[in-house]
């Protein structure tokens, strides 16, 4: 009897390190590390491409922390490395993706991610982003599919399309402004010369000199006048 208990004892004490992973919340078991990655990725050939993967862990982030991604060919079962993380970057030196994996996370903020440089058809296919971050290191397996496509005409009009607006339109307005402000500076012009303009003190006495100039002509004429009407009637 007592080496039945202690066999039980034994089993339990193999199972608590497990049971200290896994967080029961009614009947749904929450693993102490969940990772999170898209479902779907769709890229263009030639295109820088990031496949996205993010974790929260319930322990600190160490130098045990490693990360791995692996790809699977469409229709096929055959898995391949292509990137390794712990404390430095190791992305893969062979096969189909070397030389154009870089790192594009953060452990520290709990982002995983990579980027795939020069993406072309071959690269379609199953990505899986695997985080361990011991004691943490029980965790889902998210999937990313990946569908790199060849840019079509659409697509490269809608992004002229979307230049412009973001380029050429704000241009043309500030243009625009300019010659309204600029139009009505010459229409302000054109009032002040149609309606006359306030002359200046030295016209307004040149113009009093002239007329009275002109007044002592006339009456010198009409006196002149009269000068001649007298003599003219002393002769009778």
């Amino acid at each position: 009897m007592q080496q039945a208990r202690g066999t039980v004892g034994g089993r339990g004490c193999a199972l608590f390190p497990l049971l200290s992973i896994l967080v029961v919340q009614g009947a749904r078991i929450v693993l102490s590390l969940e990772i999170s990655a898209d479902a779907h990725v769709r890229g263009y050939v030639g295109e820088k491409i990031k496949l996205k993967c993010t974790f929260k862990s319930s322990s600190d982030v160490t130098d045990k922390l490693t990360i791995d991604w692996t790809y699977r060919p469409p229709s096929s079962s055959r898995t391949e490395s292509i990137f390794h993380y712990q404390s430095f970057q190791y992305p893969t030196t062979a096969g189909t993706f070397r030389d154009r994996i870089s790192w594009a996370g953060n452990v520290y903020k709990g982002d995983a991610s990579i980027s795939i440089s020069n993406p072309t058809l071959k690269d379609n296919g199953t990505f899986s982003c695997a985080v361990k971050n011991p004691p943490d290191v029980y965790h889902n397996i998210p999937l990313t599919e990946l569908t790199v496509t060849e840019r079509g005409f659409g697509t490269m009009l809608s992004s002229v399309a979307l230049l412009s607006i973001l380029v050429f339109i704000p241009s043309a307005v500030v243009v625009i402004l300019l010659l309204v402000r600029m139009g009505r500076k010459a229409t302000g012009v054109q009032k002040r010369s149609r309606s006359g303009y306030k002359k200046s003190s030295i016209e307004v006495s040149d113009d009093t000199d002239q007329e009275d100039s002109n007044d002592c002509m006339t009456r010198l004429c009409v006196r002149c006048a009269e000068c001649l009407d007298s003599d003219y009637e002393e002769a009778y």
